[in-house]
């Protein structure tokens, strides 16, 4: 006769969404002196634990998402980029543009995309805010 399944009392399951947010299943296990394949099996056999860990990882990312947005917003270029990259399928393609003996000059095409989503946005924003008439070009430097 087998040994009974190992289960997690209320408190426990309910811990295991405050650890998600931290530590991988693995880690969990060992937070619970626990085999790693048994919480596994803990969370295929108990929706409700299941349900604590992958609200407990979104959660986490959530978290961490809203402070990557916050400084895309505020004009981190970098925080722009890798938010475009992995949310919004962006990739950077290299090309090189060479004529003759002059130096040769790249640009991925994320960044030039950028450059000009930026531009639009500023051009918007003039027009919201009833400057539609000053050219875009002009409000970016006087911006800067």
């Amino acid at each position: 006769m087998g040994r009974p399944p190992i289960t997690l009392s209320d408190h426990q399951r309910s811990e295991v969404e405050t650890l998600a947010a931290l530590l991988n299943q693995e880690q969990i296990a060992d937070y619970f002196g626990i085999a790693r394949n048994t919480f596994r099996a803990m969370c295929e056999r108990d929706p409700e634990v299941l349900a604590h860990y992958k609200r407990g990882k979104a959660k986490a990312i959530a978290h961490v998402v809203n402070g990557l947005l916050q400084k895309a917003r505020s004009g981190c270029t970098t925080s722009s980029i890798f938010y475009l990259k992995t949310q919004a399928g962006w990739q950077e393609k290299a090309g090189i543009e060479h004529s003759g003996e002059t130096a040769i000059e790249h640009k991925g095409t994320a960044t030039i995309a950028l450059s000009k989503m930026l531009d639009r946005i500023a051009e918007r924003t003039q027009q919201i805010d009833g400057v539609a008439d000053a050219p875009a070009e002009d409000a970016r430097l006087e911006g800067s």
